[in-house]
Order: C-alpha cells, then structure tokens, then sequence
C-alpha cells in the first residue's frame, strides 16, 4: 500500500473522480487543495470565481471530513507546496486530474519531471471532459476548426461512459498536519458586494446534482425552444458547477441516460456539451488564442480607438440598448448571463462599438462566476467574427430585433432595467422611437432616468462591416 496526495484542482467532488479513485485504489489518501493565485499565468482567478471557489472548498472539505479525512488547505508554488507535503507524510505517490488551459499545462508538464525525478510516482487523469483534446481529431492528427464535424467525431467515439463511484470512507489524516483555513486564503470580497452571488447560487457537489435533476425534471423537454429565451427558466445553469468540476459530462450524460430522456430537448443539451468539449479541444490545440484571434486576418482589423467612457457604459450596462444593458446588469449581479444575451452583448461590444474582443472577454473573465478559459475565448472570438466558424459572413446581431424576437414581452429587460419596466412590449426593446406621450405615461425621460443609446444601431453596422471589408481578402 502506498501513501497518496490527492491534489484537488478543478475537480471538486467525490464522485466519477479518477485520480480519487486511483489514490484510494493504492492505499491512504491525503486530499490537498494548493492555492496558487500565480498558477492563471496572464489570466488569474477573476472576483467571481474566488467567490465560487471559497464556497465550494468548503462544501468538499464538509464532504471529505463526512468520510473521515479532512482538505488539507495550502498556498505557494505546487511544486513547493507538493514537495514540503511528502516529506511530511512520508507519501509517495502524487496523484491530480488534468487541466486544459496553457499555463496549467506548462506547470503539469514541470511538476512530473521534478517530482518524477525525486523518485516520486505521479500519476494523472481525465475528470473534466469525455475525451481528451487530442483525442479527437481527423486526417494525420489535424485538430478541428469547425463545430458540426467535431460533434460528428464525437458522437462517433460514443458519448456514454462508466461512472465512478466515490469512496464510502476515507483514513484520518495525521492531526499533526498543518492546513489553512479557507478565511486565510482571502477569496472573498473585502468590501461586500456578493449578495447577488449569495442570492442565486450554492456551489458545491451536492448543489451541482440538485440543479441537474431540478433542470433535467422541468426544463429538458423544453430546452430546444426555450434555451434561447431569458425571459424563461429554460437552460441548467450548470456551467459554474462543470468548471469547478462539481459535476461532470459523463454524470450529466448518465443522468439523460438514466431518464430515458430522448427528442430535441436532449439533442440540443448534448449538443452545447459537446460545445464545452469543442472549447477545450481548440484551446488545447491553439493555445495562443486565448489572447490573440484565431483568424490571422483579424491582427489587422481595424479596432476603434480606445474609448473608457463607452467600455465603462457597456460594463455596467448604460447603454442605452435595453437587451444589452440588462444582461450587463445581471451579470454584475449574479456573476451570470444567459448564452443568447452573451452573444448579443458581446456582438454589440466588438461590431457596434468595435472594442476589441479582449476587452469583453477580460470583463467576463473577471465577473463570471462560470469565467471558464476555454468557453470564454470561444465565445468571445465565435461573435467577434475572428475565432473558429464556419459562417461565410461577418455575423452582427441587433439587439433590438433579438429583444423581440427571444424576450417578447420584454420580461427580462423589465427585470433588469426597471427604469423601463412600465413601457409597452412594443417600445421596450427600442425606447427611443417610443411617442412621447408613451414614454411620459411610463415615467421613461430618455437622457435623465434611462441614457440616450451611445451609438447608432444602423450606423455601427455599416461601419463594422466597412470594417471587416478592409481584411476580409487579406491572410
């Protein structure tokens, strides 16, 4: 029998998680969760995410000691940290699930050369996706660049996967080993402003698989038409959960399995994860693009000239574009925004405004509390014309014709922008071409209680697409 370190990373539960299994499967296991606020390289944990993190190491550390151990909580380099927690346990095994992003990477592949080269055995596993991102791929190993044959590929390699089961009961870890408190890691806000976050959300494992049966009870069969909708309860809101790794995609996809759940609802699930698994594989295979665009042509583009005052009306949804400024503003409140009004606020940003897309994504980055590197750099360039797509155009959405076409009655922008709640369904996607009369019975002074748009719809779009005529020939 052999001695583990379990590191935990982004992988915050007890069940279907590999390298728990395998440590337990060799003898007594130490669970270690190392704080490093370095390990991010040029993307460190945004506001949102230490929030998320802090909760759910508690919810694992209340979890681990119901089995009879306890998290061992540290902060420092891994490397560091690892070595100071073999010599004290006399373990000789070091045991983690894979991360994805490039730094994580990079600060993998030192970690088994230095502590192989100690005489430690290091072993690691897959906990976040279905497959590896080069396991995937077509014709001499080339990476894919376009969604639809990527899901092909993958529904091909099967989506359905044995489970793990977690551990009925853990050893005791020696009383004499010391842990931080998760107080002293500082990932909580010093100043409060968390009450949206308290509000709508409780990470951890057991939270992650309430909203799955919560969703998969009321809104799976729905979900084809009403994902789009954010007026509606209609999506999991299971993304915070999948990047803390409180739940994973074989779980998720066992629970469908298990519900017999069939039609376009599931169809369409499956398909968004496969779109996280997508993330993954680019990011994996093209790990410059999380700061620069995909698309080569896009190095050139001409990006409009650093304006503060529009950013900072776009950050804290003061626009003057109701669907834009309500998605701004619950994200600001609850570390959230539904995909539709991601796509429309981050259309707006890098078409209408013309703001580089790295902009948006750093504002996400830092409030999201579901800020995954992957998913983010995705959707970012996905929108901003400059990322893996297939489309043969330059794609702008307008907001107003998407306010009326997913929130037809103006339910979430009356949540969100309630300056505007007492406008007609009519004007409420478009105040400014509301009669006078309309906008003074519902208490709306255009400029004063509610801004005047900061561009003109029209306008921008003819000169985002002037724009991206200026590189399209180029490459």
């Amino acid at each position: 029998m052999v001695t583990s370190l379990l590191w935990f990373r982004r992988d915050l539960r007890l069940a279907d998680n590999p390298a728990l299994c395998a440590a337990v499967e060799a003898g007594p296991v130490i669970p270690v969760y190392i704080h490093d606020p370095e390990a991010g390289g040029d993307w460190p944990e945004g506001s949102a995410s230490r929030w998320w993190l802090h909760h759910s190491l508690a919810a694992l550390d209340g979890s681990v000691r119901a089995l009879g151990s306890r998290l061992i909580v540290r902060r420092g380099p891994p490397l560091t940290v690892l070595r100071e927690l073999l010599a004290a346990t006399g373990a000789r095994r070091a045991c983690w699930n894979r991360r994805y992003e490039p730094a994580a990477i990079a600060c993998d592949g030192e970690l088994k050369r230095e502590l192989r080269a100690d005489g430690c055995i290091v072993h690691t596993y897959n906990a976040a996706l279905l497959y590896e991102p080069w396991q995937i791929t077509h014709g001499r190993d080339r990476p894919y660049q376009v969604f639809t044959p990527f899901w092909k590929a993958l529904q091909a390699r099967g989506l359905s996967q044995t489970l793990l089961t977690a551990p009925a009961a853990l050893p005791s870890v020696p009383e004499n080993l010391a842990s931080l408190s998760l107080e002293e890691l500082e990932l909580l806000p010093r100043v409060a402003w968390d009450d949206g976050l308290r509000e709508h959300w409780r990470p951890g494992e057991e939270a992650a698989l309430n909203r799955l049966a919560s969703f998969l009870d009321s809104a799976l069969t729905d979900y084809h038409d009403a994902r789009d909708r954010p007026d509606l309860d209609g999506v999991s809101r299971l993304s915070p959960h999948l990047h803390f790794g409180e739940i994973g995609p074989r779980q998720i996809i066992q629970a469908l399995s298990a519900r017999g759940a069939i039609g376009a609802g599931a169809d369409s699930y499956l398909r968004e994860l496969a779109w996280r698994e997508f993330a993954h594989h680019l990011l994996y295979h093209f790990p410059q693009t999380a700061s620069e665009s995909l698309d080569p042509r896009f190095h050139s583009f001409p990006w409009a000239a650093p304006e503060p005052a529009l950013l900072a009306a776009w950050q804290r949804g003061r626009t003057g574009i109701p669907m834009v400024d309500a998605g701004m503003r619950e994200l600001w409140h609850t570390g959230w925004m539904h995909n539709r009004v991601r796509m429309i606020v981050a259309s707006f940003l890098t078409k209408n405004l013309r703001i580089h897309w790295l902009e948006g994504a750093r504002w996400f980055w830092d409030t999201l509390v579901d800020a995954d590197l992957a998913n983010n750099t995705l959707g970012w360039q996905w929108t901003a014309g400059c990322g893996a797509d297939a489309a043969p155009y330059f794609r702008i959405f307008n907001p107003v014709l998407q306010g009326r076409r997913f929130d037809p009655e103006g339910n979430y922008v009356r949540r969100w922008v309630p300056e505007l709640a007492h406008l007609p369904a009519a004007y409420i996607h478009h105040p400014w071409e509301a009669p006078a009369g309309i906008l003074n019975a519902a208490g709306v002074r255009l400029g004063v209680s509610y801004p005047l748009p900061v561009v003109d719809l029209k306008h921008s779009r003819e000169e985002a697409l002037a724009a991206y005529s200026s590189i399209k020939s180029t490459g």
